[in-house]
């Protein structure tokens, strides 16, 4: 008796079942169809968003066998078991080249949108959340329609995340990454260090989100580390 079909839904329960977050999925033209993705028809993007998949993470040998990068190593074992699973391909954001455009991919899978801070902000996570990989099929999956939504950033007249860093790191000119570096790796940046960039907590959009210290330590440990490895 021949498998049956993948649908959207049953990915996206598989997804669950794995611990991980569903983050929506898309088409891809047939322009964009070319390379390791010729003969992909959808994508479906998989993540974090609030302590959904951060738990299973925490949870995991990765987390507490002492290697570098455990939260890629944990990715990549769980989307790589479940492509095995469903005869797919698994693609990353992080790995080094090919660099596939995640946040391009998830404006077309789910409402989020680019934020003051250079992050996407989601409606209901706020900026909460990431993506750590996606699964290519080769199959045209039928899709529910994603619900356009206007950014929150766009009604929000007040702006605090921006005044909230106590470097101004995050101005109308971008992002002073050296500047907001060099104050985590300071004495002065234990808040953040420990729980999470302020600027990102002062953002009123998911509060209900916002992830408990030992994630939000851990977030924040990985940036400065990614900021202080030698060129």
């Amino acid at each position: 008796m021949p498998e049956p079909k993948p649908t959207i839904e049953s990915v996206f329960q598989a997804v669950d079942r794995a611990g991980l977050a569903p983050r929506g999925a898309f088409r891809l033209g047939p322009d964009e169809r070319v390379g390791a993705l010729a003969n992909v028809q959808t994508i479906a993007l998989i993540g974090i968003v609030g302590r959904r998949g951060w738990e299973a993470f925490a949870a995991s040998p990765e987390a507490r066998d002492g290697g570098g990068d455990p939260l890629d190593r944990f990715s990549r074992r769980v989307i790589d078991g479940l492509a095995e699973e469903l005869g797919v391909i698994a693609l990353y954001p992080f790995g080094g080249a090919p660099h596939w455009p995640f946040q391009r991919w998830a404006q077309r899978a789910e409402p989020v949108h680019p934020s003051p801070l250079g992050l996407m902000i989601h409606p209901r996570y706020g900026l909460w959340h990431s993506w750590r990989g996606a699964l290519a099929f080769a199959e045209a999956l039928a899709l529910p329609e994603v619900v356009a939504l206007p950014s929150p950033c766009d009604s929000c007249r007040e702006k605090p995340c921006l005044a909230a860093c106590p470097v101004g790191a995050f101005t109308g000119a971008g992002y002073d990454v050296p500047a907001c570096a060099a104050h985590l790796g300071g004495p002065a940046g234990g808040d953040c260090m420990g729980g999470g960039c302020l600027a990102r907590r002062a953002c009123p959009v998911g509060s209900g989100h916002v992830p408990e210290s030992e994630q939000a330590a851990f977030a924040m440990r990985a940036f400065l580390r990614a900021r202080q490895a030698p060129a």
